[in-house]
Protein backbone atom coordinates (compact mmCIF):
# COMPACT_ATOMS: atom_id res chain seq x y z
CA UNK A 1 0.00 0.00 0.00
CA UNK A 2 1.31 3.44 -0.91
CA UNK A 3 1.63 5.31 2.40
CA UNK A 4 1.01 8.57 0.52
CA UNK A 5 -2.64 7.56 0.13
CA UNK A 6 -3.13 6.89 3.85
CA UNK A 7 -2.57 10.32 5.39
CA UNK A 8 -4.24 13.71 5.15
CA UNK A 9 -1.28 16.10 5.27
CA UNK A 10 -2.17 19.54 6.64
CA UNK A 11 1.45 20.39 7.48
CA UNK A 12 2.54 23.99 7.03
CA UNK A 13 5.68 23.07 5.15
CA UNK A 14 7.41 21.45 3.41
CA UNK A 15 4.34 21.17 1.25
CA UNK A 16 2.17 18.33 0.14
CA UNK A 17 2.83 17.42 -3.50
CA UNK A 18 0.65 15.53 -6.00
CA UNK A 19 1.14 11.75 -6.09
CA UNK A 20 1.95 11.95 -9.81
CA UNK A 21 4.85 14.26 -9.00
CA UNK A 22 6.16 11.92 -6.31
CA UNK A 23 6.01 8.98 -8.69
CA UNK A 24 7.91 10.69 -11.49
CA UNK A 25 10.41 12.27 -9.12
CA UNK A 26 11.11 8.94 -7.42
CA UNK A 27 11.79 7.29 -10.78
CA UNK A 28 14.25 10.07 -11.64
CA UNK A 29 16.17 9.33 -8.44
CA UNK A 30 16.88 5.87 -9.90
CA UNK A 31 17.19 6.74 -13.59
CA UNK A 32 16.74 10.26 -14.96
CA UNK A 33 15.63 10.54 -18.60
CA UNK A 34 16.97 7.04 -19.35
CA UNK A 35 20.50 8.32 -18.84
CA UNK A 36 21.39 5.54 -16.44
CA UNK A 37 22.18 8.25 -13.89
CA UNK A 38 20.17 9.56 -10.96
CA UNK A 39 18.87 13.13 -10.98
CA UNK A 40 20.86 13.39 -7.75
CA UNK A 41 24.17 12.80 -9.54
CA UNK A 42 23.87 14.32 -13.00
CA UNK A 43 25.93 17.36 -13.91
CA UNK A 44 24.09 20.63 -13.61
CA UNK A 45 25.93 21.61 -16.79
CA UNK A 46 24.55 18.65 -18.74
CA UNK A 47 22.08 19.26 -21.56
CA UNK A 48 19.51 17.15 -19.70
CA UNK A 49 19.50 19.45 -16.71
CA UNK A 50 19.80 22.61 -18.79
CA UNK A 51 16.48 21.58 -20.34
CA UNK A 52 14.98 21.18 -16.86
CA UNK A 53 16.04 24.70 -15.90
CA UNK A 54 14.73 26.15 -19.16
CA UNK A 55 11.38 24.37 -18.80
CA UNK A 56 11.02 25.38 -15.16
CA UNK A 57 11.55 29.03 -16.08
CA UNK A 58 9.19 28.78 -19.06
CA UNK A 59 6.46 27.26 -16.87
CA UNK A 60 6.79 30.03 -14.26
CA UNK A 61 6.52 32.62 -17.02
CA UNK A 62 3.52 30.93 -18.63
CA UNK A 63 1.55 30.10 -15.48
CA UNK A 64 2.01 33.54 -13.91
CA UNK A 65 2.07 35.49 -17.21
CA UNK A 66 5.41 37.06 -16.27
CA UNK A 67 6.20 40.08 -18.47
CA UNK A 68 9.29 39.83 -20.66
CA UNK A 69 11.07 42.64 -18.84
CA UNK A 70 11.36 40.49 -15.68
CA UNK A 71 14.00 37.90 -14.83
CA UNK A 72 13.01 34.55 -13.29
CA UNK A 73 15.67 33.16 -10.96
CA UNK A 74 16.03 29.90 -9.05
CA UNK A 75 18.24 30.60 -6.03
CA UNK A 76 19.03 29.00 -2.68
CA UNK A 77 18.92 30.08 0.95
CA UNK A 78 15.13 30.24 1.27
CA UNK A 79 13.10 33.38 1.86
CA UNK A 80 15.31 34.09 4.88
CA UNK A 81 18.25 34.78 2.58
CA UNK A 82 16.03 37.07 0.52
CA UNK A 83 15.41 39.13 3.65
CA UNK A 84 19.03 40.25 3.26
CA UNK A 85 19.46 40.04 -0.53
CA UNK A 86 16.57 42.42 -1.21
CA UNK A 87 18.03 45.42 0.67
CA UNK A 88 21.57 44.56 -0.44
CA UNK A 89 20.45 44.82 -4.06
CA UNK A 90 17.86 47.60 -4.13
CA UNK A 91 18.29 49.73 -0.99
CA UNK A 92 20.80 52.53 -1.66
CA UNK A 93 23.13 53.50 1.17
CA UNK A 94 21.34 56.82 1.56
CA UNK A 95 17.86 55.37 1.00
CA UNK A 96 15.09 54.09 3.24
CA UNK A 97 12.88 51.02 2.85
CA UNK A 98 9.43 50.69 4.37
CA UNK A 99 7.92 47.48 5.71
CA UNK A 100 4.45 46.27 6.64
CA UNK A 101 4.57 44.17 9.81
CA UNK A 102 1.96 41.39 9.71
CA UNK A 103 3.69 38.57 11.55
CA UNK A 104 6.91 36.83 12.50
CA UNK A 105 8.23 36.44 8.96
CA UNK A 106 7.42 40.03 8.02
CA UNK A 107 9.10 41.17 11.23
CA UNK A 108 12.18 39.07 10.53
CA UNK A 109 12.41 40.52 7.02
CA UNK A 110 12.37 44.04 8.43
CA UNK A 111 14.93 43.21 11.11
CA UNK A 112 17.32 41.72 8.56
CA UNK A 113 16.93 44.75 6.29
CA UNK A 114 17.75 47.04 9.20
CA UNK A 115 21.19 45.42 9.29
CA UNK A 116 21.74 46.65 5.74
CA UNK A 117 20.22 50.12 5.76
CA UNK A 118 17.50 52.43 7.08
CA UNK A 119 14.00 50.99 7.38
CA UNK A 120 10.63 52.14 8.67
CA UNK A 121 7.63 50.10 9.78
CA UNK A 122 4.63 51.86 8.21
CA UNK A 123 1.97 49.74 9.91
CA UNK A 124 1.72 46.72 12.20
CA UNK A 125 -0.95 44.36 13.47
CA UNK A 126 1.12 43.21 16.44
CA UNK A 127 -1.36 44.94 18.79
CA UNK A 128 -3.86 42.11 18.18
CA UNK A 129 -1.39 39.25 17.82
CA UNK A 130 -1.29 39.70 14.04
CA UNK A 131 -4.89 38.56 13.62
CA UNK A 132 -5.65 41.15 10.92
CA UNK A 133 -4.05 43.08 8.05
CA UNK A 134 -3.61 46.84 8.66
CA UNK A 135 -5.71 49.00 6.35
CA UNK A 136 -5.22 52.49 4.86
CA UNK A 137 -1.44 52.12 4.85
CA UNK A 138 0.50 55.30 4.17
CA UNK A 139 3.59 54.55 2.08
CA UNK A 140 6.10 57.42 1.93
CA UNK A 141 6.71 58.46 -1.68
CA UNK A 142 10.42 58.95 -1.04
CA UNK A 143 11.06 55.37 0.07
CA UNK A 144 13.33 53.11 -1.97
CA UNK A 145 10.82 50.26 -1.84
CA UNK A 146 7.80 48.92 0.06
CA UNK A 147 7.90 45.35 1.40
CA UNK A 148 5.11 43.11 2.65
CA UNK A 149 4.39 39.43 3.21
CA UNK A 150 1.33 38.29 1.28
CA UNK A 151 0.38 35.28 3.41
CA UNK A 152 1.11 34.84 7.09
CA UNK A 153 1.33 31.13 7.78
CA UNK A 154 1.37 31.32 11.57
CA UNK A 155 -1.58 33.69 12.00
CA UNK A 156 -3.79 32.68 9.07
CA UNK A 157 -4.04 36.06 7.35
CA UNK A 158 -3.54 36.92 3.68
CA UNK A 159 -3.16 40.08 1.60
CA UNK A 160 -4.94 39.64 -1.73
CA UNK A 161 -4.24 43.05 -3.29
CA UNK A 162 -1.03 45.08 -3.36
CA UNK A 163 -1.53 47.71 -0.61
CA UNK A 164 1.07 50.06 -2.12
CA UNK A 165 -0.72 52.92 -3.89
CA UNK A 166 2.45 54.85 -4.73
CA UNK A 167 4.90 54.58 -7.60
CA UNK A 168 7.75 53.31 -5.45
CA UNK A 169 8.78 49.67 -6.08
CA UNK A 170 6.84 46.91 -4.32
CA UNK A 171 8.63 43.84 -2.95
CA UNK A 172 6.52 40.92 -1.75
CA UNK A 173 7.32 37.68 0.00
CA UNK A 174 4.87 35.19 -1.55
CA UNK A 175 6.43 32.08 -0.08
CA UNK A 176 3.19 30.52 1.11
CA UNK A 177 0.65 31.57 -1.53
CA UNK A 178 2.62 31.75 -4.79
CA UNK A 179 0.82 29.74 -7.53
CA UNK A 180 -2.33 29.46 -5.40
CA UNK A 181 -4.18 32.32 -7.08
CA UNK A 182 -4.07 34.69 -10.02
CA UNK A 183 -1.73 37.65 -9.59
CA UNK A 184 -0.67 40.46 -11.89
CA UNK A 185 3.12 40.24 -11.78
CA UNK A 186 3.38 43.73 -13.26
CA UNK A 187 1.91 45.09 -10.00
CA UNK A 188 5.15 44.08 -8.27
CA UNK A 189 8.78 44.88 -8.87
CA UNK A 190 10.24 41.94 -6.99
CA UNK A 191 8.53 38.73 -5.89
CA UNK A 192 10.33 36.06 -3.89
CA UNK A 193 9.12 32.73 -2.56
CA UNK A 194 10.62 29.73 -0.89
CA UNK A 195 9.48 26.74 -2.93
CA UNK A 196 8.32 24.53 -0.10
CA UNK A 197 4.67 25.54 0.09
CA UNK A 198 3.11 25.32 -3.39
CA UNK A 199 5.97 25.02 -5.86
CA UNK A 200 8.20 22.14 -4.80
CA UNK A 201 10.50 20.77 -2.11
CA UNK A 202 12.69 22.87 0.15
CA UNK A 203 16.03 23.93 -1.28
CA UNK A 204 15.15 26.33 -4.07
CA UNK A 205 13.83 29.88 -3.89
CA UNK A 206 11.99 31.60 -6.73
CA UNK A 207 12.77 35.25 -7.46
CA UNK A 208 10.91 37.27 -10.10
CA UNK A 209 12.54 40.68 -10.50
CA UNK A 210 11.99 43.58 -12.84
CA UNK A 211 15.10 43.99 -14.96
CA UNK A 212 15.33 47.71 -14.26
CA UNK A 213 16.22 46.83 -10.65
CA UNK A 214 19.17 44.66 -11.61
CA UNK A 215 22.56 46.18 -10.95
CA UNK A 216 21.14 49.39 -9.48
CA UNK A 217 22.62 49.06 -6.00
CA UNK A 218 25.42 51.46 -5.16
CA UNK A 219 26.68 48.96 -2.62
CA UNK A 220 29.65 46.69 -3.05
CA UNK A 221 28.23 43.24 -2.39
CA UNK A 222 29.55 39.72 -2.98
CA UNK A 223 28.64 38.41 -6.44
CA UNK A 224 26.79 35.44 -4.95
CA UNK A 225 24.31 37.87 -3.36
CA UNK A 226 23.90 39.97 -6.52
CA UNK A 227 20.74 39.25 -8.51
CA UNK A 228 22.52 40.39 -11.64
CA UNK A 229 25.11 37.62 -11.29
CA UNK A 230 22.39 34.99 -11.24
CA UNK A 231 20.36 36.59 -14.04
CA UNK A 232 23.39 36.69 -16.34
CA UNK A 233 24.20 33.05 -15.56
CA UNK A 234 20.68 31.72 -16.06
CA UNK A 235 20.37 30.75 -12.38
CA UNK A 236 23.59 28.72 -12.64
CA UNK A 237 26.14 31.16 -11.26
CA UNK A 238 26.85 28.39 -8.76
CA UNK A 239 25.57 24.80 -8.62
CA UNK A 240 21.80 25.08 -8.34
CA UNK A 241 19.55 22.92 -6.16
CA UNK A 242 19.19 20.40 -8.98
CA UNK A 243 16.64 18.04 -7.46
CA UNK A 244 14.50 20.82 -5.98
CA UNK A 245 14.36 22.61 -9.33
CA UNK A 246 13.47 19.35 -11.08
CA UNK A 247 10.62 18.47 -8.70
CA UNK A 248 9.37 22.08 -8.90
CA UNK A 249 9.31 21.73 -12.68
CA UNK A 250 7.24 18.53 -12.38
CA UNK A 251 4.84 20.26 -10.01
CA UNK A 252 4.46 23.22 -12.37
CA UNK A 253 3.72 20.78 -15.20
CA UNK A 254 0.99 19.30 -13.02
CA UNK A 255 -0.43 22.74 -12.26
CA UNK A 256 -0.44 23.69 -15.94
CA UNK A 257 -2.21 20.43 -16.86
CA UNK A 258 -4.91 21.23 -14.27
CA UNK A 259 -5.59 24.54 -15.97
CA UNK A 260 -3.14 26.80 -14.15
CA UNK A 261 -3.69 29.27 -11.33
CA UNK A 262 -7.13 30.24 -12.62
CA UNK A 263 -8.41 26.72 -11.93
CA UNK A 264 -6.46 26.06 -8.75
CA UNK A 265 -7.64 29.36 -7.25
CA UNK A 266 -11.25 28.28 -7.58
CA UNK A 267 -10.45 24.92 -5.97
CA UNK A 268 -8.68 26.70 -3.12
CA UNK A 269 -11.66 29.00 -2.59
CA UNK A 270 -14.00 26.00 -2.33
CA UNK A 271 -11.68 24.16 0.10
CA UNK A 272 -11.17 27.18 2.34
CA UNK A 273 -14.86 28.10 2.36
CA UNK A 274 -15.88 24.57 3.36
CA UNK A 275 -13.51 24.49 6.33
CA UNK A 276 -14.26 28.03 7.48
CA UNK A 277 -17.99 27.30 7.30
CA UNK A 278 -17.51 24.35 9.66
CA UNK A 279 -15.34 26.37 12.04
CA UNK A 280 -18.02 29.06 12.16
CA UNK A 281 -20.84 26.53 12.59
CA UNK A 282 -19.28 24.17 15.10
CA UNK A 283 -19.69 25.47 18.69
CA UNK A 284 -16.42 23.86 19.79
CA UNK A 285 -14.21 25.83 17.38
CA UNK A 286 -13.64 29.43 16.35
CA UNK A 287 -11.38 31.13 13.85
CA UNK A 288 -8.60 33.46 14.97
CA UNK A 289 -8.12 35.69 11.91
CA UNK A 290 -10.28 38.70 11.04
CA UNK A 291 -13.02 37.59 8.64
CA UNK A 292 -11.97 39.88 5.81
CA UNK A 293 -8.31 38.81 6.07
CA UNK A 294 -8.71 35.04 6.33
CA UNK A 295 -6.04 33.10 4.48
CA UNK A 296 -6.95 30.46 1.91
CA UNK A 297 -3.69 28.64 2.57
CA UNK A 298 -3.36 28.44 6.36
CA UNK A 299 -6.57 28.21 8.34
CA UNK A 300 -6.05 28.94 12.04
CA UNK A 301 -8.58 28.14 14.75
CA UNK A 302 -8.84 27.38 18.45
CA UNK A 303 -11.27 25.88 20.94
CA UNK A 304 -13.13 27.98 23.46
CA UNK A 305 -12.10 25.36 26.00
CA UNK A 306 -8.34 24.92 25.48
CA UNK A 307 -8.32 21.89 27.78
CA UNK A 308 -10.15 19.96 25.04
CA UNK A 309 -7.52 20.61 22.37
CA UNK A 310 -5.45 17.56 23.32
CA UNK A 311 -8.51 15.32 22.91
CA UNK A 312 -9.23 16.69 19.44
CA UNK A 313 -5.59 16.27 18.42
CA UNK A 314 -5.79 12.65 19.50
CA UNK A 315 -8.94 12.14 17.44
CA UNK A 316 -7.24 13.80 14.48
CA UNK A 317 -4.31 11.42 14.83
CA UNK A 318 -6.66 8.44 14.85
CA UNK A 319 -8.28 9.74 11.65
CA UNK A 320 -4.87 10.19 9.93
CA UNK A 321 -5.11 13.99 9.98
CA UNK A 322 -1.48 15.07 10.13
CA UNK A 323 0.03 18.46 10.99
CA UNK A 324 -2.97 20.38 12.34
CA UNK A 325 -1.37 21.48 15.60
CA UNK A 326 -0.94 25.27 15.66
CA UNK A 327 2.44 26.97 15.60
CA UNK A 328 4.15 26.83 18.97
CA UNK A 329 3.98 30.63 19.30
CA UNK A 330 0.17 30.81 19.06
CA UNK A 331 -1.20 27.33 19.91
CA UNK A 332 -4.57 26.04 18.79
CA UNK A 333 -4.83 24.49 15.35
CA UNK A 334 -3.64 25.26 11.85
CA UNK A 335 -4.78 23.49 8.70
CA UNK A 336 -2.53 24.28 5.77
CA UNK A 337 -4.45 23.53 2.61
CA UNK A 338 -1.95 24.00 -0.20
CA UNK A 339 -2.70 23.31 -3.86
CA UNK A 340 -2.19 19.55 -3.87
CA UNK A 341 -4.42 18.90 -0.85
CA UNK A 342 -7.72 17.52 -2.13
CA UNK A 343 -11.23 18.35 -0.98
CA UNK A 344 -11.32 14.76 0.31
CA UNK A 345 -8.83 15.73 3.01
CA UNK A 346 -10.83 18.85 3.87
CA UNK A 347 -13.94 16.71 4.27
CA UNK A 348 -12.04 14.26 6.48
CA UNK A 349 -11.11 17.10 8.83
CA UNK A 350 -14.67 18.43 8.82
CA UNK A 351 -15.96 14.95 9.62
CA UNK A 352 -13.57 14.73 12.57
CA UNK A 353 -14.75 18.10 13.88
CA UNK A 354 -18.36 16.96 13.66
CA UNK A 355 -17.50 13.65 15.29
CA UNK A 356 -15.91 15.51 18.17
CA UNK A 357 -19.00 17.70 18.49
CA UNK A 358 -21.28 14.65 18.58
CA UNK A 359 -19.15 12.95 21.21
CA UNK A 360 -19.71 15.87 23.57
CA UNK A 361 -23.49 15.91 23.35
Amino acid sequence: INILTMKHNFGAGPCILPKEVFQEASQAVIDFNNTGLSILEISHRSKDFEQVMLEAEALVREILSVPQDYSVLFLQGGASQQFAMVPMNILPENGKAVYLDTGIWASKAAKEASNVGAIEIVASSSDKNYSYIPKAISVPSDASYFHYTSNNTIYGTEVFENPNNTSIPTVVDMSSDIFSRVINVADYDLIYAGAQKNMGPAGVTLVIIKNTLLGTSNRKIPAIFDYQSHAKAGSMYNTPAVYSVYVSMLNLRWLKAKGGVEVIEQENIVKARALYDEIDRNPFFRGTAALEDRSRMNITFVMDTPEQEAAFLELAKQRDLIGIKGHRSVGGFRASIYNALSITSINALIDAMREFEESKK
